[in-house]
C-alpha cells in the first residue's frame, strides 16, 4: 500500500506526479532525506524512490471508504490540489488557487485542507521516531557571506585560506568566484547539523534567492542527508519580506525555528529561538551598522564548545526531551512551544531582579519588553529592593538602589545582562555586565565615533 493509491492527491491517470509525491512526503518524513525525483532523474533513480514508497505503510491516512469517494465519479471532487493548472485527482483544469510548494516542484499548489491531511496524518511516524521539525535560517545563523568586492585590505588573507569545493565536508570557508561570493561557515555547524538532525527533520528557510540557498545547502550537506530538497527560499515563500510556516509540511506544534531576525517570523514567535548573529566578515558588521572590528579582521572566530550553536544545540535538546518526555503519551495534543517557554523559564531562575531608572518615570514597569523579558527567563521582578533580591539593574551607579546593592554586596548589572541571557539562552557573568564595563564600552564608541 502506498501514499499514492490512499492519498486524495491519487488518480490512475497521474502515476508519475503521485510517485513524485510519495517521494517529497518520504523526504519530509525521514531524516535519510534523499533527492527528489526530478524530469532530469534517470529510470534507476524513480525506481529508487518507487521503493521508498514501500517504507510510507506508517502513514495515518483516510479511510479507505473516502479514498474512494474522493477519487470516485461519483462524487464532486474536492480538488486538494493541483499540478501546472490540472487537479491531482479529476484532471480538471483549475484556476491558480491554494498554496503554492515551489521548492518542492514550481508547479505545485495544495489546499489548506490537503495539508491539514497531511500535516496530521505526520503525527504517528514523528512519535514513532521521536522526531520533530526544525527550520534553520542560513545568513547569520549558519554561516556568514560576502560578496568578494566587499573584502577590506585587511580580509584579503582570506582567500589564500580557503578550501576546495571538491570536497566541502572537511572545510570551513569557500569562495566561489562563479557567484563572487566568499562563505563561512560556523564553528561547530557540523557537529550541530549532525546531531540536531538524530532530533529533527530539519528545513532551510532563507531570504536569499533559490540559487543561493541550494549552493549553500551544498556547503552545509554536500550529501543531502540532512535536508533532501527541504530548501525554501524567498522564491518560494507567500508573503514578501517575510518567512511562514505555511510552506512547511508540518504541524506548528511541532516545529522549531532558529533564525538571528525575530522580525522575519511576525506570526511565529512562540516557535522561535533567535540566536546571536554571526559577524565574521566586515561587510556583515558594516550591513548591522556595527562599530567594533569582525572576527576575520581580528583573525579569530568563535569558540566551538562554547558558541552560540553549541549553546543552542543543548535548548533543542532540552525541548526535544520534554516533548517527549512520557513514551507512550499521545503527542498529537502536545505542543513545543510550551517546552521552549519551559526552557527559558529555567534561565534566570532563582534571581529576583529590581530595576532603577531603566524605564520611564510615568511608565508601568510591568508593562515595559525589559520586565517582560526577565520574567519569561523564569527571573522575578520587584519594584522594591528587599533581603530576597539578588539582582539590581541600573544605567548608573548614582541611584539610590544601585548604592543599596553594593552596601548589601548585591550584583548590580546593565541592562545588557538580561538582552544576553535572552540571546545566548543562558544566564551570563555578572561582571562582565558591571556599570564600569558599560562606562568603558560607552566611552569606545565615542572614541571611535
Amino acid at each position: 500500500m502506498s501514499v499514492a493509491s490512499d492519498s486524495p492527491v491519487h488518480s490512475s491517470s497521474s502515476d508519475d506526479l503521485a510517485a513524485f509525491l510519495d517521494a517529497e512526503l518520504d523526504s519530509a518524513s525521514d531524516a535519510s532525506s534523499d533527492s527528489l525525483p526530478s524530469e532530469e532523474e534517470d529510470d534507476t533513480e524513480v525506481s529508487n524512490h518507487e521503493s521508498k514508497r514501500q517504507k510510507f505503510e506508517h502513514l495515518e491516512t483516510v479511510e479507505e471508504v473516502e479514498i474512494e469517494e474522493a477519487s470516485s465519479s461519483k462524487g464532486e471532487c474536492e480538488h486538494p490540489g493541483s499540478f501546472g493548472n490540472m487537479c491531482f485527482v479529476c484532471g480538471q483544469k483549475l484556476e491558480e488557487t491554494g498554496v503554492s510548494f515551489r521548492y518542492i516542484h514550481k508547479e505545485m499548489r495544495l489546499n489548506q485542507d490537503e495539508i491539514s491531511r497531511l500535516r496530521d496524518s505526520d503525527m504517528g511516524f514523528l512519535q514513532r521516531q521521536r522526531k520533530l521539525y526544525l527550520v534553520l535560517d542560513l545568513d547569520h545563523t549558519l554561516l556568514n557571506s560576502t560578496i568578494l568586492r566587499d573584502l577590506k585590505p585587511e580580509e584579503e588573507y582570506l582567500k589564500s585560506h580557503t578550501h576546495s569545493l571538491q570536497d566541502v565536508s572537511g572545510g570551513s570557508l569557500f569562495m566561489m568566484e562563479f557567484m563572487q561570493m566568499m562563505t563561512k561557515l560556523r564553528p561547530f555547524v557540523h557537529s550541530f547539523l549532525k546531531e540536531a538532525s538524530e532530533m529533527f527533520v530539519m528545513y532551510i528557510y532563507t531570504m536569499g534567492d533559490r540559487p543561493y540557498a541550494r549552493q549553500m545547502a551544498k556547503l552545509l550537506d554536500p550529501k543531502g542527508e540532512y535536508f533532501g530538497d527541504r530548501i525554501i527560499s524567498r522564491d518560494d515563500g507567500t508573503v514578501r519580506h517575510q518567512k511562514s510556516l505555511d510552506v512547511v509540511l508540518g504541524q506548528e506544534s511541532a516545529v522549531l525555528i532558529l533564525d538571528d531576525t525575530e522580525n522575519a517570523w511576525p506570526n511565529h514567535k512562540d516557535n522561535l529561538i533567535v540566536i546571536e548573529r554571526y559577524h565574521f566578515f566586515a561587510s556583515s558588521c558594516r550591513q548591522f551598522d556595527h562599530k567594533y572590528k569582525s572576527l576575520s579582521e581580528l583573525k579569530s572566530d568563535e569558540s566551538e564548545p562554547d558558541g552560540a550553536l553549541s549553546t543552542v544545540l543543548k535548548v533543542l535538546k532540552q525541548a526535544h526531551a520534554l516533548f517527549f518526555e512520557n513514551v507512550d503519551e499521545d503527542i498529537s495534543n502536545k505542543d513545543v512551544r510550551l517546552m521552549l517557554k519551559q526552557v527559558r523559564k529555567e534561565i534566570l531562575k532563582g534571581c529576583k531582579v529590581v530595576f532603577s531608572r531603566v524605564f520611564p518615570t510615568k511608565a508601568k514597569p510591568e508593562d515595559h519588553p525589559l520586565w517582560k523579558m526577565a520574567e519569561e527567563l523564569g527571573a522575578t521582578c520587584a519594584t522594591e529592593v528587599d533581603a530576597s533580591v539578588t539582582h539590581v539593574v541600573a544605567m548608573e551607579m548614582g541611584t539610590e538602589k544601585a548604592r543599596w546593592a553594593v552596601r548589601e554586596k548585591k550584583f548590580v548589572v546593565h541592562r545588557g545582562w538580561i538582552d544576553a541571557a535572552n540571546y545566548l539562552w543562558k544566564k551570563q557573568p555578572e561582571e562582565n555586565f558591571s556599570l564600569e564595563q558599560l562606562k568603558k564600552q560607552q566611552g569606545t564608541t565615542e572614541e571611535e565615533g
